[in-house]
């Protein structure tokens, strides 16, 4: 990417940061519309007309993002709540199923299954991984004529692969369930078409690779499956009806139309401010170009760390990577634990060298950012080579 792209990141020049998988470095822009929105609540106490326009800006530049309409985008505050309030909105039956691959999802979308199994009698079926990949053939297999709903992560936290999505949610259909998809690790550095992958719903959150805050997020559901739900939760925002938020009819209760009827409340102000800035700055960049620049690097620093005889999960380089490379004996491990002393010593060496990483899953996790550039790459390898030359095997 342009030099300039980088310049918007400040911190890019303090480290190498490979985190954006965690959280990711926030641009000069995004900062710059906190700050101006922070002022005028501080000035003039905001308008809250004002306010819901820049919600709805953004509700609508993420809705061009991944191909949908605008009234196919609510909002949230993060992943687990959009998965939330699509789950529990869905008309469960004793006896339905959900078939998922819980050792490639974050616990976050194997929590809620198992307590719908609790609230609402369902089975949660749990399908192997293959070699760090969600097997397509298998989650068919485990499908009938009860699967209500299969979810899968577009790309998985650990070890980072990409989902054949499309071929997941086509297997669903042919047995009339539902696809949901955890778009976490994707949205902001894959492209993104909603309807091309067939998919029903995707929940997503900006802290990530929309390079905005915590604390603000889209859930997407298809418009022709929003109109049959009946929301779980319910606010004024969710409502149609005409006049002022605080407005009330004994009328017939009618739901705003498509996903807008999962709004609860009022909405993070704040965080709207940051995602429409960030989102306007992929906008103008092009998520295909991201997409190409950070696979590159990903790319480079995989086959590197290959190259030096490093355990990197998939080993060379191959389409199954998007912009995340993890290093250690396999996935599984604890959460924030490495797999062994040897990857504990070499995740040490990696900080004490200024580099931001991660740990999950048992392995260490590099993640890539529009932010990063070869040099950043070059930081890793040479780190990872000098511990390998201190005696380390």
């Amino acid at each position: 990417m342009n030099p300039a792209i980088r310049a918007l990141f400040p911190g890019a020049s303090e480290q190498a940061y490979f985190d954006i998988s965690a959280r990711a470095l926030v641009p000069e822009p995004v900062r710059a519309a906190v700050a101006d929105h922070l002022r005028t609540r501080m000035l003039r106490g905001g308008d809250k007309d004002g306010m819901r326009a820049v919600v709805e800006r953004t509700r609508g530049r993420f809705a061009a993002l991944i191909g949908a309409g605008t009234d196919e985008v609510a909002i949230t505050k993060n992943v687990s709540e959009g998965l939330n309030l699509f789950g529990a909105s869905l008309p469960w039956e004793a006896g339905d199923n959900v078939v998922l691959c819980p050792v490639l999802e974050h616990p976050n979308n194997i929590y809620l299954w198992h307590n719908f199994a609790r609230v609402h009698g369902i089975e949660v079926r749990a399908v192997a991984p293959v070699d760090g990949h969600i097997p397509v053939e298998s989650m068919g297999a485990a499908m009938d004529e009860r699967t209500r709903l299969v979810t899968v992560p577009s790309i998985s936290f650990a070890p980072g692969f990409i989902t054949d999505v499309k071929g997941i949610a086509a297997a669903a259909r042919r047995v009339g369930a539902l696809t949901l998809v955890d778009a976490a690790q994707s949205v902001g550095a894959l492209r993104t078409d909603v309807r091309d992958l067939g998919i029903d719903a995707l929940a997503v959150a900006t802290q990530k690779c929309l390079l905005a805050e915590y604390g603000f997020g889209f859930l997407y559901v298809r418009r022709e499956v929003a109109e049959t739900l009946v929301p779980v939760h319910l606010a004024r925002f969710g409502v149609e009806l005409d006049g002022h938020e605080t407005a009330y009819t004994d009328a017939e209760l009618r739901y705003r139309p498509g996903a807008l009827r999962f709004d609860v409340g009022n909405y993070n102000y704040l965080g709207a401010a940051a995602a429409g800035a960030a989102l306007e700055l992929l906008e103008h960049w092009q998520v295909g170009r991201v997409e190409a620049f950070v696979r590159r690097l990903a790319a480079d620093l995989a086959g590197g760390l290959h190259d030096l005889g490093l355990p990197v999960i998939g080993g060379a380089p191959g389409p199954h990577l998007a912009h995340i490379v993890c290093v250690g004996p396999g996935v599984g491990g604890r959460h924030y634990g490495a797999g062994n002393q040897e990857m504990k010593s070499l995740h040490d060496h990696l900080t004490a060298s200024g580099i931001r990483l991660a740990i999950r899953s048992g392995a260490l996790r590099f993640s890539v950012g529009v932010y990063n550039n070869a040099e950043d790459v070059e930081r890793v390898v040479d780190a990872a080579r000098a511990w390998r030359g201190g005696g380390r095997s």
